[in-house]
């Protein structure tokens, strides 16, 4: 599959990119074998998983890399049949990215191995997380449902707004246009009354002399 993709990468593609490469960890892979599958997978190239791994994802999956490095030591020793230990894949893939889920106090990862006291500590301590992130989430949800809501509200005010903007807008230019029409009648009017006063002043006037004859008066 080409890897062809240049988009943002999302919580899904960095939760493959953890899961496989923490599980090449744990089976004493590679990194680079797990970018590889990782890319093909999502069709990234496998130089562009492993700068995301290195530059965002690994930091928070420290507590989940060091139980995958126990593990392969483990395994690694049952191979040798000097050793046994459980496997903790759901928990090492489970590890949450903020610092609710960070390693508790007490779980040991040296070279004594994971005690049973331990593994049971820290799957209290993700329950405890868990149920934090579900609380959190369920106010996100809220919230996103009242922005919602004012979104809505907010969208019928704009068109209400509009309507009234637009019936503004048809009155301006009913009055506008009724104002030019009476100016131009008052300036036919004006002209009008300016004509006939010149009219008046162009009638010839007339008076009767002594003798009973009318003379023109200029």
């Amino acid at each position: 599959m080409s890897a062809i993709r240049q988009d943002a990468w999302t919580e899904e593609d960095d939760l493959i990119l953890a899961e496989v490469t923490l599980r090449n960890i744990r089976e004493g892979s590679t990194q680079l074998m797990a970018f590889e599958e990782v890319g093909e997978r999502i069709g990234r190239t496998a130089a562009a998983c492993g700068f995301r791994w290195n530059s965002y994802v690994r930091k928070k999956y420290e507590t989940a890399i060091q139980i995958a490095k126990a593990q392969r030591q483990k395994r690694s020793h049952i191979k040798k049949g000097t050793a046994s230990v459980p496997v903790l894949s759901s928990v090492a893939v489970m590890e949450p990215a903020d610092a609710l889920l960070s390693k508790p106090e007490g779980f040991g990862t040296g070279e004594e191995g994971i005690s049973i006291d331990s593994v049971i500590r820290y799957l209290r301590h993700l329950k405890g997380a868990f149920q934090e992130l579900t609380r959190q989430t369920k106010l996100m949800e809220r919230e996103i449902l009242d922005n919602r809501d004012e979104l809505l509200r907010l969208r019928e005010e704009n068109g209400r707004l509009g309507k009234q903007v637009n019936h503004v807008e048809t009155d301006y230019r009913v009055v506008n246009d009724d104002y030019k029409a009476l100016l131009q009648i008052m300036d036919r009017a004006r002209k009008l009354a300016f004509l006939s006063e010149e009219d008046e002043e162009a009638k010839a006037r007339f008076k009767m002399d002594a003798n009973g004859n009318l003379e023109r008066i200029e």
